[in-house]
């Protein structure tokens, strides 16, 4: 299987893009692993005109913002986001209509429609940095409430209000778990998503974006790690790292969409080139403005 994607992708001259948390099969066969923002923008840079998006919908859709002339292929189109899909255009928009002064900060962990309705994206790893940029005093956060109170906790002079929505996997993480994980391996220091809650967060040595989590840990001269984010990132952390030890923080920490992509879906996607990502140009054009703002702060 592994020998005839790499036979299609050389015939079709398409690349293959996957996320940290892809199973690993996935992401050795990808020509780049990432997190979804570094992703998108390579979809830009490359000169492949198909790329296949090993990840969910909301990141396929963002490459395609980006890079409207290339054909963008999910291998899964069921690979969704519960997280993206508490928000809809519709409300925000009803929300902007009663709010008019405020500016709505969106996570790139969204749709292409709410991204379109939006003044600006962010990254788990910017966030704070926009939300500082921006020349309004009221923020509306969406659609991540934990991403939201980690800048929410750190930014000055600005009130940030927060939509109720959540990683259904980070979430779920309790400080307790954090506690009892230390016990066993007093050593070792804990790296978080700030998609975890307040409580976990607030435990952490380092709290940070997948990509920040692995170049931490990379970089730290520590040997041991606790690591509170999904179960994907550990291939490419003991990979990177042989001669460290990671320890996943819970057993939960499994995105069950994120786990739907095997080879055979990639094969598929490539063989028949099916499963293409379409964004209505008007909704594309207005979600671009969002991202683009983000990428030239």
């Amino acid at each position: 299987m592994v020998n005839e994607i790499k036979n299609l992708k050389k015939k079709k001259k398409a690349l293959i893009l996957a996320h940290n948390y892809q199973i690993p099969e996935i992401q050795e066969i990808a020509d780049m692993v990432g997190d979804s923002l570094a992703l998108s923008k390579a979809a830009v840079e490359v000169e492949e005109k198909i790329i296949v998006f090993c990840g969910v919908h909301f990141m396929a859709e963002s490459a395609k913002i980006l890079s409207p002339s290339k054909k963008i292929l999910l291998p899964v189109m069921e690979a969704g986001c519960p997280m993206a899909d508490m928000i809809t255009e519709d409300k925000l928009r009803e929300y902007k209509m009663r709010n008019p002064d405020t500016a709505i900060v969106c996570y790139v962990n969204s749709s292409a429609k709410v991204k379109s309705e939006s003044d600006i994206c962010c990254t788990s790893s910017n966030s704070l940095d926009i939300v500082n940029s921006l020349e309004e005093d009221k923020i509306m956060f969406v659609p991540d409430k934990n991403l939201g109170n980690f800048v929410k906790d750190k930014v000055k002079n600005k009130r940030v209000e927060l939509w109720p929505g959540f990683c259904i996997t980070h979430h779920k993480i309790e400080g307790l778990e954090v506690d009892k994980v230390k016990e066993i391996y007093p050593f070792a220091e804990v790296l978080v998503h700030p998609e975890c809650n307040r409580e976990v967060v607030g435990k952490a040595d380092f709290v940070g974006s997948t990509s920040q989590i692995i170049n931490y840990a990379k970089e730290s001269p520590k040997e041991e790690f606790i690591i509170g984010t999904e179960i994907g990132v550990l291939h490419k952390l003991k990979k990177e790292n042989p001669n460290k030890k990671f320890y996943l923080l819970s057993h939960r920490l499994i995105c069950v969409n994120m786990k739907k992509t095997s080879l055979k879906d990639v094969y598929y996607a490539l063989k028949d080139e099916k499963h293409v990502i379409e964004i209505q140009e008007e909704v594309r054009q207005k979600a671009l403005g969002p991202l683009n703002r983000m990428l030239n702060l």
